[in-house]
């Protein structure tokens, strides 16, 4: 059984790159990486569907809109845990 070859991420992307080119052939991108054609060609795809994230303003990523929505959730549940204690207590006291 082969042994699966590993590509790092900037050389799967300059192998990419290469392949949308189109200055050589899948097939002799594949000899000269010793990637196979196939997993280029989704290197490509991949490369021209994410593209954009590329350019994407810092900090409009779903997961930090996610994180800043849960803090502040946080920070509410928080604040009325702490109104509510105090209005208990306040509750007690006039009885």
């Amino acid at each position: 059984m082969a042994m699966r070859k590993k590509f790092e991420p900037a050389l799967k992307a300059r192998i990419a790159l290469e392949a949308i080119r189109g200055e050589k052939t899948l097939a002799q991108l594949s000899s000269e990486y010793g990637a196979h054609a196939t997993q280029i060609s989704k290197w490509k795809q991949e490369l021209v569907q994410r593209s954009g994230e590329i350019f994407a303003k810092p900090g409009n990523s779903r997961t930090e809109e996610r994180q800043e929505l849960a803090d502040k959730l946080h920070k509410a549940i928080g604040e009325i845990t702490m109104e509510n204690n105090w209005l208990k207590k306040k509750l007690q006291i006039l009885g």
